[in-house]
């Protein structure tokens, strides 16, 4: 049996290595020649293309694995079955149930390098080209027009006051930039205005403003007649909040620099906070969930190779395992969104696409192991 692993599991991970770089390769080549079009613009450089596009690469290694295992898992176990390799497998004693679960084990092996590399590389390259791009147009705008919100509830003295924090970008240093802070007392009023040019955030939520400007309205509980808006400018203002870095960098960084852990936590925010937390959760269950559809494309391959040789090529099979990884994508893509406006349940609208995909594999599979 040992032998019999060896030769499935080279010849498979040989295939599954090369359909990937292929894959890798195209994008490169249709992110680069996306990125040159903007060279010279907004102090875009071609070494800025370059590295933009190299970065992309762990993100689409990384979306493109369940494919690039489907695909090379296919042309495999074809190759195997034209050749009358894995026909001899099976009369030597390579049962179905064994066959399933030898390629179980590769399954998760796959899914592993998908996890490490989704979890730990793709967010460290998407933050280094958030950084790239940055540095060479001299800052970044997030959230659009309207800038990206937080929110935040903190006891006082006066009571429960709630805070809505709005940045409009970061600088070229990657200070935060175009601060405004909002503070309601517990009967909803504006009591605290804070406006700011550039700030930065400590590991223990301690905001630094510079040239800051704040307006403090009358207490109207009090009622004083003569009672001012108070107007002040503070070159350096300390704020201190519960908005951590990890949580500002949430809401101004791509949701891809997120790993699973950090899409939880910033969940259990946003749900400590009273604010809608579906699609991050959706975020959430897709990412930790989305490596066990490697899993899924291995049994999902195997029904191809119990088809006779003369029911198509190696290529239309191929062919008809691009179809379904293509098919799997769009179904993935798509179960979130409807999740998101059907108001599913976070892990079911994730798990969706890969539970569909795996019986059907094994429905498939059982079906020739009996009839054909």
């Amino acid at each position: 049996m040992k032998t019999v692993r060896r030769l499935l599991y080279r010849d498979i991970v040989a295939s599954v290595v090369f359909v990937a770089l292929a894959f890798l390769s195209l994008f490169f080549f249709i992110d680069l020649v996306e990125k040159m079009d903007g060279v010279g613009r907004a102090g875009r450089t071609t070494s800025v293309a370059v590295i933009s596009a190299l970065l992309e690469l762990p993100g689409h290694f990384y979306e493109l694995m369940p494919i690039a295992v489907l695909i090379g898992t296919i042309y495999s176990l074809a190759r195997l079955a034209q050749s009358s390799e894995f026909t001899i497998l099976r009369t030597g004693g390579l049962g179905p149930g064994r066959a399933l679960s030898l390629l179980a084990v590769l399954g998760v092996i796959f899914a592993a390098v998908t996890f490490v590399v989704g979890d730990y590389v793709v967010p460290v390259a998407e933050r280094k080209a958030v950084a790239v791009k940055t540095l060479a147009a001299g800052g970044m705008r997030v959230g659009g027009r309207t800038g990206a919100w937080l929110k935040e509830k903190r006891m006082t003295p006066e009571g429960e006051h709630s805070f809505s924090v709005n940045l409009a970008g970061t600088t070229r240093n990657g200070h935060l930039r175009g601060i405004r802070i909002f503070e309601f007392d517990a009967d909803g009023r504006l009591s605290v205005r804070i406006s700011a040019a550039t700030g930065t955030v400590a590991s223990d939520g301690t905001w630094t403003l510079v040239d800051a400007e704040v307006v403090r309205w009358p207490d109207a509980a009090k009622r004083l007649p003569d009672a001012r808006i108070d107007e002040q400018h503070v070159p350096k203002l300390l704020w201190t909040s519960t908005l951590t870095p990890d949580v500002v960098a949430a809401a101004v960084l791509p949701q891809d620099s997120m790993t699973t852990a950090e899409l939880w936590r910033y969940s259990a925010h946003l749900s400590d906070q009273a604010q809608a937390t579906q699609s991050y959760e959706i975020l959430f269950w897709k990412k930790a969930l989305y490596p066990l559809a490697c899993l899924v494309m291995m049994a999902l391959a195997l029904p191809f190779a119990y088809l006779h040789a003369r029911a198509g090529s190696v290529s239309l099979k191929v062919f008809g395992g691009i179809m379904l990884g293509i098919s799997f994508v769009l179904l993935n893509n798509l179960a979130g969104h409807v999740g998101l406006l059907r108001n599913w349940t976070p892990w079911i609208a994730a798990a969706t696409p890969s539970l569909l995909f795996l019986l059907m594999s094994l429905g498939a599979f059982a079906w020739l192991v009996r009839y054909r």
